[in-house]
């Protein structure tokens, strides 16, 4: 039989009602002559409230405990999935992921994939079986303990049996009913793709587009597992949602399929740092040994204040999200007392925001960056700082002209237009 992964986000299996809504889905799917696997997310709300019991109850919590109560919200799901399935009369049973086994690696909270065995799901479609609702989010480390992948790990998770499977298609079930060229709550012109390249939406999910998870992206990419999202809450057809696929099925891109953007960011700048071989590794190692997720970063030549001085000095700037400024600087001051490298001062920008454009049609086209930066002044936007890809160009503004400039932008590249 052909197989077909369906992925159903939180808010999709929020209440009972909204289970039997997504099994009547996975129904329609097995009379098409489907076999199902089914990855479900915990119910909207619940892996919140397993956190907050989990830090209640021990602030300095053991690592492996807190995987073992908090993918208990998607085990809870995939049982009454199946139920319901049952119900209906379809032959499912739900599996966690010790079951499988999805093997992953030991970093608890934050695991990796490791295998996908097929043989004990193959064996129960063997028997007749027709789905296999299995609980997202979760795996088996080698020391046999339960580890969760992070958030938005059931993404991955279905993307990552849609590989190990050989699906035909990995379906993202969520609230909303496809991939947008931005948000259309920011900019109301906004449409909806039909399809849009692996690339473009790795660079949109990494940007701060909320639809797909990042690492579910990149392991679509690297495995040429073709991605449709679409909604929970529509009857769905074979052109509903966005499908995320390879370039080649893309007859003809557009020079910019999208607008992203992120509000929480923060730009920091180093100033007069000495400028010799090993201090961007210093720099940014202490800030990669903090946990802090460095994005854009430039570096300008430092003006001499003493003539006499022959030295040679650097401005260092980079961005950040905004919640982990204060690590940051602590790890810069650490590093700095610690003798690995010297500056002048710290320069700190909590009020900006990233906009980027993305598409692979940048590829082959000339003067998208004038495009840009011509729109952006037209509205009176100044850009702190800019960096580019072969398919993406991003800048920082300040944070009150982010929608005027995604407006602006979206107009400037004609994106309501198919």
């Amino acid at each position: 039989m052909p197989l077909l992964v369906m992925k159903f986000g939180g808010t999709s299996v929020a209440d009972l009602a909204r289970i039997e809504n997504a099994a009547r889905k996975v129904q329609a799917e097995v009379e098409r002559g489907y076999d199902v696997i089914v990855i479900v997310s915990a119910m909207s709300g619940k892996t919140n409230e397993l956190v907050g019991w989990v830090e209640q109850t021990s602030k300095l919590y053991d690592a492996r405990e807190y995987d073992a109560v908090v993918s208990s919200g998607e085990n809870v799901t995939a049982g009454l999935m199946a139920l319901r399935l049952q119900e209906m009369g379809i032959p499912a049973r739900s599996w966690q992921g010790w079951q499988v086994p999805i093997n992953t690696t030991s970093a608890h909270g934050a695991a990796r994939f490791v295998s996908i065995p097929r043989d004990n799901i193959d064996a129960k479609f063997a028997e007749g079986f027709k789905v296999a609702v299995v609980a997202g989010f979760q795996g088996l480390s080698p020391e046999g303990r339960i580890t969760t992948l992070g958030r938005g790990g059931s993404d991955t998770t279905a993307v990552a049996f849609a590989a190990a499977f050989g699906a035909e298609r990995c379906d993202i079930y969520t609230d909303v009913d496809g991939v947008y060229t931005t948000d259309p709550r920011v900019s109301p012109r906004a449409r909806k793709l039909d399809k849009i390249a692996f690339e473009e939406m790795l660079e949109l999910a990494s940007l701060g587009a909320k639809v797909l998870q990042t690492r579910s992206v990149e392991l679509a990419m690297r495995y040429k597992v073709r991605l449709r999202v679409l909604s929970s809450f529509e009857e769905a057809t074979d052109t509903s949602g966005t499908l995320v696929c390879d370039e080649d099925e893309i007859m003809e891109s557009k020079v910019v399929s999208g607008i992203a953007f992120s509000r929480d960011e923060a730009k920091m700048t180093l100033l007069k740092v000495e400028d010799r071989p090993g201090v961007a590794a210093a720099i940014f190692g202490a800030l990669a040994d903090a946990g802090v997720n460095v994005d854009m970063i430039v570096q300008n030549i430092s003006e001499r204040d003493d003539p006499a001085d022959k030295r040679a000095y650097t401005d260092m700037t980079f961005s950040l999200p905004t919640n982990q400024v204060d690590r940051a600087k602590k790890a810069i001051d650490e590093a700095s007392a610690a003798g690995k490298f010297v500056f002048a001062d710290l320069v700190t920008d909590t009020d900006v925001a990233k906009v980027s454009v993305v598409g692979i049609g940048m590829r082959s086209q000339v003067g998208v960056a004038a495009r840009m930066f011509a729109a952006l002044a037209a509205e009176n936007v100044n850009i702190k700082v800019i960096t580019t890809s072969e398919i993406k160009i991003s800048v920082l503004i300040d944070r009150k002209y982010m929608e005027l400039a995604v407006q602006a932008l979206h107009d400037t590249f004609e994106l309501e237009k198919a």
